[in-house]
């Protein structure tokens, strides 16, 4: 029973259990800092994701230079 097996009436009983415990005027403030914090965390992945990509790119690059190499000294001994 994952997280995909919660459904609408248990999401109803959860906000309204965080209405009881927080009250109406601080249910605001706290979805706000949920929203940015969530912000933040896909914009740090995103990067680490971006970098990891650009790794990849530079050693496909660097092994397909010294590929060429190799074939351009080949056809020179020919």
């Amino acid at each position: 029973m994952g997280l995909g097996a919660i459904g609408v009436p248990s999401l109803i009983l959860i906000l309204v259990v965080a209405l009881v415990i927080f009250g109406p005027s601080k249910l605001p403030e706290i979805g706000k800092a949920a929203g940015q914090t969530l912000r933040e965390f896909k914009k740090s992945t995103s990067g680490i994701m971006g970098d990891e990509s650009k790794d990849e790119n530079e050693t496909k690059q660097a092994s397909l230079s010294e590929t060429e190499k190799e074939s351009n000294q080949i056809e020179d001994k020919d």
